[in-house]
């Protein structure tokens, strides 16, 4: 990674726009529903302004692509020389925060030739942070974080995120599942680091954009764990083209000897082709 910004500057910006912009909580807050369906609140926006001015001001050349910008603002960013940019998902798990469910956080990635290089992910409701920079390990709130070696899927809390799977995986995952309990949570970028935390083991989730896996992808990595698509492309690729893809599967787990398993037990049971709702 060329010079520029360093991990623990963006835990300190990261984690003081977060506990400014979530400690009053729920209340009073107006939710819209976006075109897509899903919640945004004026939190959302003012945590995506601050951190878009903060960034700007300490590091200019490198252009931000948040959540909550227009698609016009993601091609122009996505499409830029910039060899660098910042993927900002301001509030994930928005439904959880408008619902009084606390679940949910900010997730901050440096993207460098297509793939993330720091990743900065904060709950505040937890005051916790996690953080990781490519070839140098992961961490929460200071402290090293390592993923499990266990390699029995029937041992593993699972957390799957069954909206998104097609009915016939759906229906297997319910009526036989390799795993001993399941879990969903809501919020993808924290789902991502509490798999790197060791608090579940295994990963199923159907469609996650830049912004939900761009940090916390790097997190689980560098804590330990794998991750690839149902047609075992590894996230993030090598050459960064997922971002441009649109919407990814995810399967991931805690080390890579359970990922196979995990994975070979989805595919066995349903077509890659037909394992994602469509639409």
């Amino acid at each position: 990674m060329s010079s520029g910004p360093q991990l623990q500057a963006l835990v300190d910006i990261v984690r003081d726009v977060g506990k400014r912009a979530l400690g009053g909580g729920v209340q009073g807050q107006t939710v819209s529903i976006k075109r897509d369906g899903s919640f945004v609140t004026a939190v959302d926006v003012r945590i995506q302004e601050e951190l878009h001015t903060t960034l700007g001001e300490q590091w200019a050349e490198i252009p931000l692509m948040g959540e909550e910008m227009s698609r016009d603002d993601h091609h122009e960013v996505l499409h830029s020389d910039s060899p660098r940019f910042w993927v900002l998902d301001p509030l994930d798990g928005t439904t959880n925060f408008a619902s009084g469910l606390p679940f949910y956080g900010i997730s901050l990635a440096l993207m460098e030739q297509g793939v993330p290089v720091l990743g900065v992910v904060y709950d505040p409701n937890r005051d916790e942070c996690f953080a990781a920079a490519a070839g140098q390990g992961a961490s929460l709130n200071g402290a090293p974080l390592h993923t499990t070696n266990n390699a029995e899927t029937s041992h593993c809390i699972a957390c799957v995120d069954f909206k998104r799977l097609a009915r016939t995986l759906a229906e297997h995952l319910v009526a036989g599942p390799p795993y001993k309990s399941q879990r969903n949570l809501g919020a993808c970028v924290l789902e991502w680091c509490w798999l790197a935390a060791d608090r579940f083991q295994l990963y199923l989730h159907g469609g996650q954009r830049l912004w939900d896996y761009a940090a916390g992808s790097l997190i689980l990595r560098e804590a330990g764990g794998s991750a690839v698509t149902l047609e075992g492309v590894p996230i993030p690729d090598a050459d960064g083209s997922q971002y441009r893809a649109g919407k990814v599967s995810v399967v991931a787990a805690t080390n890579p000897e359970l990922l196979e398993d995990w994975r070979s037990w989805i595919t066995d049971r349903a077509d890659l082709y037909t394992m994602l709702m469509r639409g």
